[in-house]
């Protein structure tokens, strides 16, 4: 006997590839019309290839294993911590594989291109300070990721340097290893605002994840794990039984990391919307105040040490407006990015969609969501949101798991969108070449 809830699901399903299938036409037509998009490989960035090995089965067998385990409740019966192992362990597992689909090259390629933060390392040197100080004069001599981020992740690149981490091979792993964290932050997030049963049935979405296909690839999905830590923060920061001090300490190292998360990346502070939000919902608006400061902290350091936020953003938006907006149509990305969106986050973000309302856990939603609509409305989306957008898929899906409706019995996990959009992830890891 169908349920009700399979039946939703089947109709999610459907919708999902009804809306995939017309972006994807909209996107031929785009590349037929000689729209100015500016890749080979829209709606993506990259370049189109077929890659079939004796690696490629690694990505089947272990979204096998995950879906096997959640059909047979194991997420339902595990200590949560268990859970949180499982899902840092299968998120990290489902990345390597997919990346492993092109050998060894899958974790170095991108880490190699020409146009990545590690050509910028040898300009760091011994002197940290200097760097900094010349960062935003010196933009157009930087690689064209760094440009149009704060010196973040080439530091980070460069302390690993200096700790002996050179090998490319290594340095790949770390970043997938690193990425994968991302999956346990969340549930923690999710469990202590939704509840421990929607954390659990959450937990395959969250690791079986179609845009895994750049989790190993990309050093942005650092910016996915602060803003994870930031988030999960102020979860703790306002839990009813936390007050006082130790609700502002949370509070305060939330924003630390909110504004570490911005010396990384210019659209990190979009995610701290999802924490004024859930500061609102859960009155604790005053809580807002040390959030606020905290991520002053880390700005005003860079500043201090020579790199003001403001003028690399002015910067990193003059080199787009010069470098990206002449050569890639605003309207024809604008819809195109959003293909990107249904693709990278799978046919679970419909369901999330239309269950938003019903899901205490609508601020992670919202404060990932407007990140999104801003980047789509102020032309800001000419490609590369797979990557870019990272710090966002996890929190679009949060309301997967949101009953039927408000105060209803939990759903189960909808595996059979977490299926498909596992397959997703294995086709356009098996046809693209991504240059992150």
């Amino acid at each position: 006997m169908v349920t009700d809830e399979a039946r939703l699901e089947r109709h999610d399903l459907l919708t999902w590839v009804a809306l995939t299938a017309v972006g994807l036409s909209l996107t031929w037509l785009a590349v037929r019309n000689g729209a100015e998009l500016g890749t080979r490989s829209a709606p993506f960035l990259g370049s189109y290839r077929f890659a079939f090995g004796f690696t490629s089965v690694l990505a089947p067998i272990v979204a096998g294993i995950i879906l096997l385990a959640a059909h047979r409740d194991r997420f339902d019966r595990l200590p949560f911590r268990s859970v949180l192992a499982v899902g840092w362990l299968g998120t990290f597992a489902w990345a390597m594989s997919l990346a492993l689909v092109d050998g060894a090259a899958g974790l170095t390629r991108s880490l190699q291109a020409p146009d990545n933060y590690l050509t910028d390392v040898p300009r760091v040197g011994h002197d940290v300070l200097a760097y900094l100080g010349s960062f935003t004069d010196d933009a157009p001599d930087h690689s064209v990721a760094a440009r149009g981020h704060p010196p973040g992740p080439v530091l980070l690149l460069w302390a690993l340097h200096r700790l002996g981490l050179t090998d490319r091979l290594a340095l790949g792993v770390l970043i997938a290893a690193l990425g994968a964290l991302v999956t346990p932050l969340v549930l923690s997030a999710v469990r202590g605002v939704c509840g421990d049963v929607p954390a659990r049935r959450y937990a395959p979405v969250l690791i079986l994840a179609p845009y895994a296909v750049w989790v190993a690839v990309s050093v942005d999905v650092v910016v996915a794990v602060l803003g994870a830590v930031m988030v999960a923060m102020g979860v703790r920061a306002s839990a009813p039984t936390r007050t006082g001090w130790r609700a502002g300490g949370w509070a305060l190292a939330c924003g630390v990391t909110l504004g570490i998360a911005a010396v990384f990346s210019y659209a990190a502070p979009w995610l701290g919307l999802s924490v004024v939000c859930l500061y609102f919902a859960r009155r604790r608006a005053f809580l807002n105040v040390a959030t606020g400061l905290g991520a002053l902290l880390p700005l005003l350091a860079a500043q201090f040490a020579g790199f003001a936020w403001i003028d690399g953003l002015l910067v990193a938006r003059a080199d787009y407006a010069a470098r990206v907006e002449p050569h890639r149509n605003p309207v024809w990305w604008g819809g195109i990015s959003l293909v990107v969106l249904l693709l990278a986050a799978g046919p679970p973000l419909v369901r999330s969609l239309r269950r938003v309302r019903n899901t205490p856990g609508w601020p992670f939603l919202v404060g990932a969501g407007v990140a999104v609509a801003f980047s789509v409305l102020a032309g800001l989306a000419r490609g590369g949101a797979e990557a870019a957008w990272l710090p966002f898929f996890p929190w679009l899906t949060v309301a997967t798991v949101a009953p039927q409706r408000q105060a209803g019995p939990p759903p189960p996990s909808p595996l059979l969108l977490v299926g498909v959009g596992a397959l997703t992830a294995i086709v356009v890891e098996a046809v693209l070449a991504t240059p992150w």
